[in-house]
Protein backbone atom coordinates (compact mmCIF):
# COMPACT_ATOMS: atom_id res chain seq x y z
CA UNK A 1 0.00 0.00 0.00
CA UNK A 2 1.64 3.13 -0.98
CA UNK A 3 0.48 7.07 0.71
CA UNK A 4 -0.20 9.69 -1.36
CA UNK A 5 2.87 11.90 -2.58
CA UNK A 6 1.61 14.72 -2.29
CA UNK A 7 0.94 14.97 1.55
CA UNK A 8 3.48 14.30 4.66
CA UNK A 9 3.87 10.69 4.83
CA UNK A 10 4.67 10.71 8.42
CA UNK A 11 1.62 12.47 9.31
CA UNK A 12 -0.55 9.85 6.88
CA UNK A 13 1.22 7.11 8.92
CA UNK A 14 0.49 9.03 11.78
CA UNK A 15 -3.23 8.85 11.01
CA UNK A 16 -3.27 5.49 10.19
CA UNK A 17 -1.79 4.36 13.28
CA UNK A 18 -4.47 6.40 15.03
CA UNK A 19 -7.52 4.45 13.37
CA UNK A 20 -5.27 1.54 14.41
CA UNK A 21 -5.22 2.17 18.20
CA UNK A 22 -9.22 3.84 18.09
CA UNK A 23 -9.62 0.59 16.24
CA UNK A 24 -8.31 -1.65 19.13
CA UNK A 25 -10.83 -2.70 22.27
CA UNK A 26 -8.41 -3.89 24.56
CA UNK A 27 -5.21 -1.79 25.26
CA UNK A 28 -1.35 -3.45 25.51
CA UNK A 29 -2.16 -4.82 22.35
CA UNK A 30 1.44 -4.80 20.21
CA UNK A 31 1.42 -2.77 17.20
CA UNK A 32 3.41 -3.54 13.82
CA UNK A 33 7.43 -3.60 13.71
CA UNK A 34 9.30 -0.34 12.37
CA UNK A 35 9.74 -2.99 9.81
CA UNK A 36 6.82 -4.06 9.01
CA UNK A 37 5.28 -0.82 8.53
CA UNK A 38 7.76 0.39 6.39
CA UNK A 39 7.65 -2.20 4.19
CA UNK A 40 4.08 -2.20 3.76
CA UNK A 41 3.54 1.89 3.25
CA UNK A 42 7.06 1.94 1.02
CA UNK A 43 8.36 4.82 3.55
CA UNK A 44 11.72 4.65 4.89
CA UNK A 45 12.15 3.43 8.65
CA UNK A 46 12.91 7.12 9.82
CA UNK A 47 9.54 7.82 8.58
CA UNK A 48 7.82 5.59 10.34
CA UNK A 49 9.41 5.97 13.56
CA UNK A 50 8.72 9.70 13.77
CA UNK A 51 5.17 8.52 13.46
CA UNK A 52 5.25 6.29 16.00
CA UNK A 53 7.91 8.69 18.32
CA UNK A 54 4.55 11.50 17.82
CA UNK A 55 2.07 8.66 19.13
CA UNK A 56 4.57 7.51 22.23
CA UNK A 57 5.08 11.15 23.03
CA UNK A 58 1.07 12.06 23.50
CA UNK A 59 0.90 8.85 25.61
CA UNK A 60 -1.13 6.92 22.75
CA UNK A 61 1.45 4.41 22.34
CA UNK A 62 4.18 2.96 24.56
CA UNK A 63 7.67 0.98 24.06
CA UNK A 64 8.86 -1.95 25.64
CA UNK A 65 12.72 -2.66 24.86
CA UNK A 66 13.32 -5.42 23.40
CA UNK A 67 9.48 -6.25 22.61
CA UNK A 68 8.03 -3.92 20.54
CA UNK A 69 5.66 -1.08 20.83
CA UNK A 70 2.23 -1.28 22.17
CA UNK A 71 -1.37 0.44 22.29
CA UNK A 72 -1.13 2.59 25.98
CA UNK A 73 -4.36 2.71 28.07
CA UNK A 74 -6.65 5.33 27.01
CA UNK A 75 -6.55 8.48 28.78
CA UNK A 76 -9.41 9.64 30.89
CA UNK A 77 -10.91 13.26 29.96
CA UNK A 78 -10.83 15.73 33.15
CA UNK A 79 -13.46 17.52 32.84
CA UNK A 80 -13.59 21.44 34.23
CA UNK A 81 -16.58 20.80 36.94
CA UNK A 82 -16.99 20.90 40.31
CA UNK A 83 -16.98 16.77 41.07
CA UNK A 84 -14.98 15.04 43.47
CA UNK A 85 -12.82 12.64 42.25
CA UNK A 86 -14.46 9.91 44.10
CA UNK A 87 -17.35 10.95 41.82
CA UNK A 88 -15.90 11.29 38.51
CA UNK A 89 -14.10 7.86 39.23
CA UNK A 90 -17.26 6.28 40.33
CA UNK A 91 -18.93 7.97 37.20
CA UNK A 92 -16.56 5.73 34.87
CA UNK A 93 -17.20 2.35 35.88
CA UNK A 94 -13.91 2.47 38.49
CA UNK A 95 -13.15 2.23 42.13
CA UNK A 96 -11.87 5.20 43.63
CA UNK A 97 -9.24 5.04 46.53
CA UNK A 98 -7.12 7.61 48.70
CA UNK A 99 -3.95 7.07 50.78
CA UNK A 100 -4.00 10.20 53.50
CA UNK A 101 -0.50 11.09 53.51
CA UNK A 102 -0.88 14.53 55.74
CA UNK A 103 -3.42 16.13 58.00
CA UNK A 104 -3.97 18.57 60.61
CA UNK A 105 -4.10 22.35 61.28
CA UNK A 106 -1.63 23.99 60.04
CA UNK A 107 -1.31 28.20 60.17
CA UNK A 108 -1.67 30.53 57.18
CA UNK A 109 0.97 31.23 55.33
CA UNK A 110 1.13 34.70 53.27
CA UNK A 111 0.52 33.19 49.99
CA UNK A 112 -2.31 30.52 51.72
CA UNK A 113 -4.16 33.79 52.74
CA UNK A 114 -4.74 35.27 50.17
CA UNK A 115 -6.05 31.85 48.42
CA UNK A 116 -8.07 32.60 51.46
CA UNK A 117 -9.01 35.88 51.89
CA UNK A 118 -7.71 35.09 55.66
CA UNK A 119 -4.86 36.44 57.77
CA UNK A 120 -1.59 34.95 57.70
CA UNK A 121 -1.59 32.90 60.90
CA UNK A 122 -5.17 32.03 60.81
CA UNK A 123 -5.78 27.82 61.11
CA UNK A 124 -6.48 26.07 58.20
CA UNK A 125 -7.17 22.31 58.13
CA UNK A 126 -4.58 20.78 55.55
CA UNK A 127 -5.48 17.09 53.66
CA UNK A 128 -2.79 15.75 51.46
CA UNK A 129 -3.63 12.90 49.69
CA UNK A 130 -2.95 10.52 46.94
CA UNK A 131 -5.74 9.15 44.59
CA UNK A 132 -6.50 5.88 43.40
CA UNK A 133 -8.84 4.42 40.52
CA UNK A 134 -8.81 0.76 40.85
CA UNK A 135 -5.38 0.78 43.06
CA UNK A 136 -3.80 2.70 40.10
CA UNK A 137 -2.25 6.07 41.28
CA UNK A 138 -3.93 8.93 39.66
CA UNK A 139 -3.65 12.36 41.10
CA UNK A 140 -1.53 14.08 44.24
CA UNK A 141 -4.01 16.43 46.05
CA UNK A 142 -3.51 19.03 49.05
CA UNK A 143 -6.18 20.48 49.95
CA UNK A 144 -6.59 23.83 52.92
CA UNK A 145 -9.78 24.91 54.42
CA UNK A 146 -10.15 27.53 56.75
CA UNK A 147 -10.79 25.81 60.26
CA UNK A 148 -13.82 28.03 61.65
CA UNK A 149 -15.78 26.59 58.69
CA UNK A 150 -15.02 23.05 60.06
CA UNK A 151 -14.45 22.94 63.48
CA UNK A 152 -13.71 18.92 64.52
CA UNK A 153 -13.17 17.81 61.23
CA UNK A 154 -11.25 14.25 61.02
CA UNK A 155 -9.90 13.09 57.83
CA UNK A 156 -12.28 12.21 55.28
CA UNK A 157 -13.10 8.40 54.82
CA UNK A 158 -14.12 8.79 51.37
CA UNK A 159 -15.31 11.69 49.41
CA UNK A 160 -14.61 15.25 51.02
CA UNK A 161 -17.25 16.78 49.88
CA UNK A 162 -19.50 14.20 51.08
CA UNK A 163 -18.29 14.83 54.74
CA UNK A 164 -18.53 18.88 54.15
CA UNK A 165 -22.46 18.56 53.47
CA UNK A 166 -23.41 15.96 55.99
CA UNK A 167 -21.14 16.99 58.96
CA UNK A 168 -20.75 20.96 58.20
CA UNK A 169 -23.71 21.73 55.99
CA UNK A 170 -21.60 23.18 53.34
CA UNK A 171 -22.23 22.32 49.05
CA UNK A 172 -19.43 23.45 47.06
CA UNK A 173 -21.76 24.60 43.93
CA UNK A 174 -19.43 26.45 41.79
CA UNK A 175 -15.50 27.10 41.58
CA UNK A 176 -12.33 28.34 40.02
CA UNK A 177 -9.52 26.27 37.93
CA UNK A 178 -6.62 27.62 37.14
CA UNK A 179 -4.28 24.56 34.60
CA UNK A 180 -1.25 24.78 33.83
CA UNK A 181 1.39 22.36 32.30
CA UNK A 182 4.17 21.13 34.92
CA UNK A 183 6.69 18.45 35.19
CA UNK A 184 6.99 15.94 38.29
CA UNK A 185 9.68 16.61 40.68
CA UNK A 186 11.66 12.97 42.60
CA UNK A 187 9.32 13.36 45.11
CA UNK A 188 5.89 13.66 43.08
CA UNK A 189 7.18 11.07 40.84
CA UNK A 190 7.81 8.59 43.23
CA UNK A 191 4.41 9.00 44.19
CA UNK A 192 2.28 8.60 41.12
CA UNK A 193 4.67 5.96 40.19
CA UNK A 194 6.06 7.80 36.69
CA UNK A 195 9.75 8.91 35.43
CA UNK A 196 11.34 12.02 37.48
CA UNK A 197 11.09 14.88 34.38
CA UNK A 198 7.13 12.98 33.43
CA UNK A 199 4.72 15.71 32.49
CA UNK A 200 1.99 16.21 34.84
CA UNK A 201 -1.60 18.53 35.12
CA UNK A 202 -0.94 21.10 37.36
CA UNK A 203 -4.42 22.28 38.95
CA UNK A 204 -5.43 25.28 41.30
CA UNK A 205 -9.21 25.07 42.36
CA UNK A 206 -10.85 27.49 44.74
CA UNK A 207 -14.48 26.03 45.63
CA UNK A 208 -17.32 28.35 46.70
CA UNK A 209 -20.63 27.40 49.04
CA UNK A 210 -22.56 30.42 47.37
CA UNK A 211 -20.43 33.40 48.35
CA UNK A 212 -18.30 31.43 50.93
CA UNK A 213 -15.18 30.43 49.80
CA UNK A 214 -14.96 26.99 51.31
CA UNK A 215 -11.46 25.58 49.90
CA UNK A 216 -7.86 26.08 47.97
CA UNK A 217 -6.43 22.90 46.59
CA UNK A 218 -3.98 22.34 44.38
CA UNK A 219 -3.50 19.23 42.40
CA UNK A 220 -1.37 17.40 40.02
CA UNK A 221 -2.07 14.64 38.04
CA UNK A 222 -0.70 12.33 35.62
CA UNK A 223 -0.63 13.50 32.11
CA UNK A 224 -0.15 10.43 30.68
CA UNK A 225 -3.49 8.96 32.29
CA UNK A 226 -5.37 12.30 31.71
CA UNK A 227 -6.78 14.97 29.08
CA UNK A 228 -8.77 18.29 29.51
CA UNK A 229 -11.77 18.50 28.11
CA UNK A 230 -14.02 21.88 28.26
CA UNK A 231 -17.06 22.44 26.73
CA UNK A 232 -16.95 25.62 24.55
CA UNK A 233 -19.68 27.91 23.71
CA UNK A 234 -19.95 30.98 21.48
CA UNK A 235 -21.01 34.33 23.47
CA UNK A 236 -23.77 36.10 22.40
CA UNK A 237 -23.18 38.86 20.35
CA UNK A 238 -24.08 42.16 22.37
CA UNK A 239 -26.92 44.44 21.35
CA UNK A 240 -26.06 47.07 19.49
CA UNK A 241 -28.03 50.95 21.11
CA UNK A 242 -30.26 52.15 19.10
CA UNK A 243 -29.64 55.46 18.32
CA UNK A 244 -32.78 57.78 18.73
Amino acid sequence: MSLDRHQPKHLQLRYILLDLIEATDEPDEPIPSERELAAHYGVARMTVRQAVESLVAEGRLFKVTGKGTFIAKPKLDLQARLTSFSEEMTRRGMRPGSAILEFGVVRATAHLARQLTCEPGDDLVHLKRLRLADDMPMAIDSTWLPHRLVPGMTAPTSSLFDDLEKRFSLVPDWGEDTIEAGTADAELAGLLGVRAGAPVLHIERHAYAGPVLVSYSVSFYRADRYKLWVPLARPLPSKRRRET
